[in-house]
């Protein structure tokens, strides 16, 4: 994407972080934030809102994301949207991980049906964040539809192994062990594939498709 060397300013929240200092963590440098908005059919993140409203206040970019299971994937990305709404300034994403058993988790179908019923009714690709799992459903193999929404590659370590599906990554989840100014506890961190400017337009152009 950028030859620039990735930048450290990204987290993503649920409510296991508990309650954050929004305006130290601002202060510290980060410049976007995504938040558990919902799982499943019928899941809500409690502190979602919570959340959105208090990075907005401090100008944070915002994002929010669906944590998908074995069930219809065009009704979890209604119910996703249901909580987030359309606003064209939130970057929006599918966590694409295991559930725990294979009888829980996303399949590859659902998760199509779920990016496709985004694209729908917003007019752009959500992001697909995934690691192992997208890298044992697909292999090698390329899956035209899939690659269509930006990568959001989960691998912790010193290294990005972007699948073959993808020609780059734009964020990499490198840690659950980061830590944050304004956040008690251990956080998840993420980089940019670019500049701060690109991550701008990035965060711009994922959202107007």
């Amino acid at each position: 994407m950028n030859k620039a060397a990735p930048i450290d300013v990204v987290i993503d929240l649920s409510h296991h972080n508990g309650v954050v200092d929004f305006v130290k963590l601002e202060a510290s440098g980060i410049v976007g934030v995504i938040g558990k908005a919902s799982q499943g059919l019928t899941h809500i993140d409690p502190l979602f809102a919570a959340h959105r409203d208090a990075a907005k206040a401090v100008g944070l970019l915002w994002g929010a994301y669906h944590f998908g299971v074995n069930a219809d994937g065009a009704a979890q990305a209604d119910h996703f949207l249901a909580r987030t709404g359309t606003d064209p300034s939130t970057l929006l994403a599918l966590d694409f991980e295991s559930n725990g058993d294979s009888d829980a988790t996303m399949t590859l179908d659902q998760a199509r049906a779920f990016l496709r019923r985004v694209n729908d009714r917003t007019g752009r690709w959500p992001g697909l964040y995934s690691g192992d799992l997208i890298r044992h459903a697909l292999g090698d193999q390329k899956d035209a539809e899939l690659a269509r929404s930006w990568l959001w590659l989960a691998q912790y370590g010193p290294e990005a192994q972007t699948p073959a599906n993808w020609p780059h990554w734009a964020l990499w989840q490198y840690t659950s062990q980061g830590t944050a100014a304004g956040i008690v506890g251990k956080v998840d961190r993420n980089r940019f594939n670019g500049t701060l400017d690109g991550l701008k337009r990035f965060w711009g152009a994922a959202t107007q498709g």
